[in-house]
């Protein structure tokens, strides 16, 4: 099914910290939301609907924010859905924001994802008692720390590999002024010699805690011609793809998904995609523990299984080599987890057109934003592109 062209108009994010005590969760949207629409040059009487992504309720004790925060969302009298897919709900919120325009049904629609988790505790609220699940996970750690164990054991990968991925993401984020963790002097021994969390995750190994969000403006071939008419680049949206699968069941490979595989096949498919590693010229995937660097580059095909630590041990990874990777500095530098991956998705759009300042990678012109939720179940990707595509495609499952 053919479908109409789309593209990212305009980017807005927050700084991101620890705590927001000077803002409410409507005041940090905003701003994000602000950002955006000046980015793009829209005013709200040019926003035809509204999608907000927003993680777990629990992650802030507030039940269902988007109800009193319609107004604030500039949503009012107009078209506003949540989308919730866990931690990969930025992705999620992006896509569905895309098929609005290429589905031809609104000429641009603002998407906006966040976070406030000073306001509660996302560790305690993964590991609540719910029925028929285990009474205390210790957060997303406890869970994932089985899993990259699995993938050391099965790719032979040395124990240095985190640590490196640690240390160049921390540096990328050192010139990302948006960054929750900057840190310019961080070495490989100072990630070694930083306590074990969950073994073989070491402190500076994970994602921090964050407050922040991220808005995009989306728009059809129509505004996006405006945009470019004023001399500004756009991000054509080359092509999208989610999948999803349970968090259990008999045989599940829970190092490399089959959604996740999935999921990256539909995408390259779509996007006309050969060969990842030599077509996509920055990567923004989502690696909250440092391990998932080398795990996804192999679940999403960019190289074989037990190949993707050598990519990383190689440079390959860094700014400059073959396959940027989270040149923004990515989940380890900054997470408000409700927005992080739609911080993926608008950081790749910022590398294609030329918005990513210090740390914007050569002659990006195609570029891949991904986001995973749940016990790794729900995944959510695109590729973004500085032409516009020949022909784009709805990916239907």
């Amino acid at each position: 099914m053919m479908a109409e062209l789309a593209a990212v108009l305009g980017t807005g994010q927050t700084h991101y910290v620890a705590k927001r005590h000077d803002v409410s969760m409507s005041g940090l949207c905003r701003e994000a939301i602000d950002a955006a629409m000046a980015d793009a040059k829209v005013t709200w009487d040019d926003i035809d609907a509204v999608v907000v992504g927003k993680a777990p309720d629990l992650f802030e004790g507030v039940m269902m924010p988007e109800l009193f925060m319609a107004d604030a969302l500039g949503a009012t009298g107009k078209p506003l859905i949540r989308v919730h897919t866990a931690g990969s709900v930025g992705g999620s919120t992006g896509i569905v924001a895309t098929s609005l325009v290429k589905s031809g049904v609104h000429k641009r629609v603002l998407a906006v994802a966040w976070e406030k988790q000073s306001e509660s505790n996302a560790m305690w609220a993964l590991s609540i008692p719910v029925p028929f699940n285990m009474p205390v996970g210790a957060g997303a750690g406890g869970y994932f720390a089985p899993h990259i164990r699995s993938y050391i054991r099965r790719s032979g990968a040395p124990e240095h590999i985190g640590a490196m991925v640690a240390v160049k993401d921390r540096l990328n984020g050192s010139r990302n002024p948006y960054a929750h963790l900057r840190q310019p002097d961080i070495t490989l021994e100072s990630v070694q010699a930083s306590q074990m969390l969950w073994d073989p995750v070491r402190y500076d190994e994970t994602c921090p805690s964050s407050d922040g969000a991220c808005a995009i403006v989306i728009g059809n071939e129509e505004a996006a011609a405006a945009v470019e008419a004023d001399g500004r680049k756009v991000a054509w949206i080359h092509a999208t793809a989610m999948r999803t699968e349970p968090t259990t069941f008999a045989g599940r490979d829970q190092v490399s998904p089959q959604a996740g595989k999935d999921a990256a096949a539909a995408l390259w498919k779509a996007a006309g995609i050969t060969d990842p590693l030599a077509e996509i010229d920055a990567a923004e995937i989502y690696v909250p523990f440092s391990w998932f660097e080398p795990m996804w580059l192999e679940n999403l095909g960019f190289v074989g299984e037990g190949e993707g630590w050598k990519l990383t041990e190689a440079g390959d990874t860094a700014l400059g080599g073959r396959l940027p990777v989270n040149a923004s500095g990515g989940v380890l530098s900054s997470n408000p987890i409700g927005a992080s991956g739609l911080i993926r998705f608008a950081e790749s759009a910022m590398q294609v057109m030329e918005r990513a300042d210090g740390h914007q990678v050569q002659n990006a012109r195609k570029a891949f934003g991904h986001a995973y939720g749940g016990g790794s179940q729900y995944f959510s990707m695109w590729v973004v592109g500085a032409d516009r595509p020949e022909q784009t495609r709805t990916d239907n499952g």
